[in-house]
């Protein structure tokens, strides 16, 4: 009776082992590379535009303030998207 137990117990372990192993490899395959590395690409270009946004911004009221500029130009608004 332990054996058939123990045998049980080794099955259940062994099922859940390989369901375990195939959803890991998965999310480490290629797709699961390429899915990381866009969500990283993403992020980094997404932080490049508000350091762009916050830098003209802040470069516009540093010469307002020190009086190179006297009103904010149209004309000059970010190329880069």
């Amino acid at each position: 009776m332990k054996k058939i137990f123990w045998l049980g117990v080794g099955i259940t372990i062994g099922v859940i082992a390989a369901r375990k192993i195939a959803s890991a490899q998965g999310a480490i395959g290629p797709e699961g590379l390429n899915r990381a590395v866009g969500r990283v690409s993403d992020a980094v270009h997404d932080f490049a535009d508000a350091l762009r946004e916050n830098m003209d911004e802040r470069e516009t009221d540093l010469r307002l303030a020190l009086g190179v500029d006297q009103a904010p130009s149209a004309s000059r608004t970010p190329a880069r998207h």
